[in-house]
């Protein structure tokens, strides 16, 4: 029984780290961002009008009901519900997929107009207006790509609650998945008012 406990208590501390690491890594992206929006006030402004105030506030309401819906299949595996700890993750799972959904559109807009990195349109923009998409594109990519792998994981920690494998007797490895959820939901409502909210 100590050794389930000690294991427990290794696997949260893992995560804890892991999750830290990212903040850390996102932390010197957001600072990054506004050192260049100090510099370039008016350009990031501008910028900022050419985003989907309407897809960034449609993507922030999905990922906000992702976490509830992600906490409410927390509360049903401790109540050994798996059935419907798995029906809620599954719509976790549709959460995030309507969130890229709606950023690939978004994405394609942009590159309909031109405005993606080192293109002619872009270019031929202010130097503040340059940094302003660079950095959109790299920061919600990389979120995106975070997005991406918290889908991939939570299929697999589905299948495993299918298995038995994870249940309220054997929860580390969901519970850690849901806490890496969170850091990516977290994270996001940092960029949609940075980037989509400049004033």
């Amino acid at each position: 029984m100590n050794t389930v406990h000690e294991e427990h208590s290794g696997g949260k501390i893992g995560m804890w780290l892991f999750c830290a690491n990212e903040m850390v890594l996102f932390g010197g992206l957001f600072l990054l961002y506004s050192m260049y929006r100090f510099k370039n006030p008016a350009a990031f402004h501008v910028s900022s009008l050419e985003l989907s105030r309407l897809f960034g506030t449609l993507n922030t309401c999905v990922l906000l009901t992702s976490s509830l819906t992600a906490a409410i299949s927390t509360l049903a595996l401790k109540k050994n519900d798996a059935k419907k700890a798995g029906a809620f993750l599954l719509a976790t799972v549709g959460l995030a997929s309507v969130f890229l959904i709606v950023k690939g559109f978004e994405w394609a807009a942009k590159f309909e107009h031109g405005l993606y990195p080192n293109s002619p349109v872009l270019l031929a923009k202010s130097k503040g207006e340059i940094l302003y998409f660079g950095l959109y594109f790299l920061m919600t990519g990389l979120h995106a790509v975070h997005v991406i792998v918290g889908i991939g994981v939570m299929m697999f920690v589905y299948v495993w609650i299918r298995q038995g494998k994870v249940s309220a007797q054997k929860p580390i490895f969901f519970e850690n998945t849901v806490l890496y959820w969170s850091i990516v939901d977290a994270i996001w409502l940092f960029l949609f008012p940075l980037f989509y909210l400049v004033t």
